[in-house]
């Protein structure tokens, strides 16, 4: 019968430490950009949104600040791990169509509950609705479009 022995200093399950720091600077880098990113997209929306509508103004602020955000993910947040130019192309139109679709569900979920909500409902709930979507982004971006490659 085999036994497991345990000692000080010893990990029946090994972890590489720098694997932990990395996700923790990528966490830390993609909030900085998020914050930032979809702190640009409400302005923009709440600028055009008069002009334009608010499905318009949404899809105007998201093909803004979606290229330059991940542009910067490339760039910094994800910098010591290399990726496929198109693979990076078709996450940029991806995440485009998903924010585009998602964001004008939110929008038309929110006129169906409220007859004419005003522009800061309106973007409120595209910033609550922002959360949900960049977590899960957060996960492609990491473990896809920047996935570590084995040698």
């Amino acid at each position: 019968m085999t036994t497991t022995r345990w000692a000080p200093g010893h990990r029946i399950i090994r972890r590489a430490p720098e694997r932990h720091h990395e996700l923790g600077h990528h966490a830390a880098w993609y909030v900085v950009a998020g914050v930032a990113a979809t702190g640009l997209q409400a302005v923009l929306f709440l600028v055009l949104q008069p002009v334009l509508g608010a499905q318009p103004a949404n899809l105007v602020a998201i093909a803004v600040t979606t290229v330059g955000n991940t542009e910067f993910h490339r760039r910094v947040t994800f910098a010591t791990r290399k990726s496929n130019a198109g693979k990076r192309h078709f996450q940029d139109l991806a995440t485009f169509a998903f924010y585009a679709a998602y964001g004008s569900i939110v929008l038309a979920s929110l006129d169906a509950v409220i007859t004419e909500p005003t522009a800061l409902e309106q973007t409120g709930a595209l910033l609550a609705a922002s959360v949900v979507g960049g977590i899960a982004r957060f996960a492609v971006l990491r473990w896809w479009v920047f996935a570590r490659r084995n040698a």
